[in-house]
This record gives structure tokens, sequence and C-alpha cells, in this order.
């Protein structure tokens, strides 16, 4: 078969072009660093890289979003360690207000710090994180989460967010807590009654908190103690105010004594006078922390014929529902700190992840540049030798051997 010197000269510039876009896509993978440029280079890497890069994808979208929860458990946790600094400090002032020798003025200047100090811990509990979502706000619902409304019916602090509490994930956290179970669901009194002096008694007779003497009795009735001179000797009655009935008749009052009755013990102490009386109720909802300070506030701010049973009788309610909020602040911030040690967990976690995945992903489309140097050296030779091969055949003609 003859072979013309038009074809062979065809072939050799096709070998040409091809070395030479060889040697270019080799160029361009060392460049690049990367084997699979594009997906028929190499079809099951580029499916598996591009599988991998969507789950890396993913694990860093969780990365930031359990970043982003991280900030804002900060925030909260240092908010609530600043709300309990607040409430020690008016613990601290209550205990102050307990001097028997303060005059009006002395107690008039507690109540005006005790102002300061419930609005600063309504400040915090409408903080923000640096994103201008509320801390404290539970599910949302309101951009305020606690208001302060003022005058009656609804005289006190409302929370219009929306109760509960955003349940922790595989790789997610809550960004906000809820505010309405740390600062507003404080029981009220013992937890289970209270006891109020009547604003119209001429003695001095107050009480303690009580407790529950015997779960089983309770009837969870209104009670009220009514005190009665008769021949000379104070006694007292007891009268279940909401089935009508006697509990208890002309027992004799002695200072200091305690009364049960319906599973409910009472200790009673000062001089009552002829008619004074003392509500027992039951503590069916829930005092708040807002509450509790105003409730002070106004104790000290009373002028009652019996301000001192009446002080004394509030202030210690007050301290004891107190103490209760200080136990949820410090119960929040101890979740709080348990879900900030599972962010360094689920951090760690999530690094690892994507640590995997970048390996997985480099392996399948990242190029040896150890070989890839030395199949780029191979092809530049090659291209060397085919541009002298063609140099010989380009030289070669019938005309220079005639003659």
């Amino acid at each position: 078969m003859r072979v013309a010197t038009a074809n062979a000269y065809d072939s050799t510039i096709d070998l040409l072009a091809k070395r030479q876009a060889d040697l270019a896509n080799q160029q361009e993978r060392l460049a690049t660093g990367k084997r699979v440029l594009k997906p028929s280079d190499d079809p099951v890497a580029a499916t598996l890289a591009e599988t991998a890069a969507n789950r890396l994808s993913r694990v860093q979208a969780d990365l930031r979003a359990l970043e982003s929860s991280r900030t804002s458990l900060q925030q909260a946790e240092s908010a609530l360690a600043e709300s309990g600094n607040l409430m020690q400090r008016v613990r601290e002032l209550l205990v102050t207000a307990g001097n028997g020798t303060f005059g009006p003025s002395e107690r008039e200047d507690i109540a005006r710090q005790l102002e300061g100090l419930r609005e600063q811990l309504l400040g915090v509990a409408n903080l923000r994180d640096n994103a201008g979502r509320t801390l404290f706000g539970g599910l949302g619902g309101a951009q305020v989460p606690f208001v302060d409304t003022y005058g009656p019916p609804s005289a006190g602090v409302v929370f219009a967010g929306q109760r509960g509490q955003a349940a922790a994930g595989n790789t997610s956290l809550p960004q906000a807590l809820d505010g309405d179970a740390i600062w507003m669901r404080i029981p009220r009194g013992n937890g289970s009654f209270t006891l109020a002096l009547d604003p119209a008694n001429a003695g001095s007779v107050r009480t303690d908190l009580g407790q529950v003497s015997d779960p089983g009795l309770l009837t969870g009735a209104e009670y009220e103690i009514g005190f009665a001179e008769v021949a000379g000797q104070m006694q007292f009655n007891v009268f279940d105010q909401t089935n009508g009935v006697s509990v208890l008749s002309g027992v004799p009052y002695v200072a200091g004594q305690t009364v049960s009755f319906d599973g409910l013990s009472i200790r009673m102490d000062g001089n009552p006078a002829d008619g004074d009386r003392v509500a027992v109720r039951p503590a069916t909802a829930p005092t708040d922390i807002f509450r509790v300070v105003q409730d002070a506030i106004d104790a000290l701010r009373y002028q009652g014929a019996n301000r001192g049973a009446h002080q004394a009788q509030e202030l210690g309610r007050v301290m004891t529902e107190l103490d209760a909020g200080m136990d949820r602040v410090l119960l929040a911030r101890g979740r709080a700190g348990e879900w900030l040690n599972r962010a360094d967990s689920l951090d760690s976690l999530l690094k690892g992840r994507s640590n995997d995945f970048e390996i997985e992903k480099s392996r399948l489309e990242d190029l040896d540049m150890i070989k890839g140097i030395s199949d780029f050296q191979n092809k530049q030779v090659a291209l060397e030798a085919a541009l002298k091969s063609y140099a010989q055949v380009q030289r070669l003609s019938l005309f220079q051997f005639v003659g």
C-alpha cells in the first residue's frame, strides 16, 4: 500500500496536536492540584467526590449554626449570672430593711433601690443576642418578651413570648431560653399555701410561712384564723371558708405556739387584738420575681396601723420566694452551662466529620504531585520527540534524491 507524503504530514500534525493537548491538560492539573477536573476524567471519582462535597457543606452549615447557638448561650449564661447578682443584692437590702431602728426615710431609700434593681432585672430578661434574637423569649412570639404593665387589672410584668424550650438536636442547640420558666414560675409562699394578715388588724400578731405536716390531709380550702377576747382571755378560731365549717374553735392563744389543722402547721407570734384575722390561701398559681420585688417595695411603704407586723410578715414571705427564684436562676444557669459543654463536644464531633469528608474528597479528586510532575516531564519529552520527528519528516522530498 502506498502512503502519500501528505498523509504522513497529516498524521504527524495530529500526533503533535494530541501531545500538546496532553501536555496542556497535565499542566492544568499541576496548576490546580486536581486529578479530576471534569466528570469525564473519572466519572466514578467525580460522583463520589460530589457526594463528599455535599456532606461537607452540610457539616459546615451545622458548624455555623452551632457557633451561633454557642454565642447566644454564652450571652444567656452571662445574663443569668447578672440576674443572680441583682437578686442577691435585693436579698441583702431586704436583710438590711429588717433593722427595727429604721424609720420611714431609711425604708423609703431601700424601696427606691429595690425599684432600680427591679428595672435592671427586667432589662436583663429582655436582653438580645448579637443577631437581635431575644435570649429569654422561649419559642419566640414577641420582640419584647417581658412587658411591664401599669394599673389594674393586670399590673405587673407579663410574659408576651411563647412558653417552652426548643429541644437540643444531635448537631444543634437552643438559641433562646424559656424566660417564663426562669422568672415567672416562682412558688408562692411555701409552695403549698400562703398566709396574709388582714390590713385592718390592730394587734401585732404575725405568723411564719407555715408548712405541710401531713400531705394526705390537705383539702385545698381557704381558711381564716380569727382572734377574739373572751372573758379576758385571747382565743382563736379556724374557719374553713370554702366549705363553711369551723375547724377549730375557742383555742387559747399563746405567743410562739404552733397550730395544726387539715395537714397544715402554722406558728403564730406577737400580740393579737380582738377581731384580728389571718387569711390562709392555697398557692394555686405561681408568682414572678418582679412581683416579689414589688411586694417588698409595697411592704416597706406600708403605713397601716400594724405596720411592724405587716412588714415582718410580708418580708419573710418575700425572702422565701426570692430564694426560690434564685434557685430557679441557678438551675437555668446550670442548664446553660451543660449546653455549652455539649456545644464543645458537638464542635469536636462536627470538625472531625468535616476533616473526614475533606480527606475523602481530596483522595478522590486531588492529584499526586510527584506522579503528576513525572507524567508532565514524560509528556514534555514525548512532545519534543514528536517535534524532532516532524522536523525530519518535513525535510523528506523526492527532489532531494533527483540529480
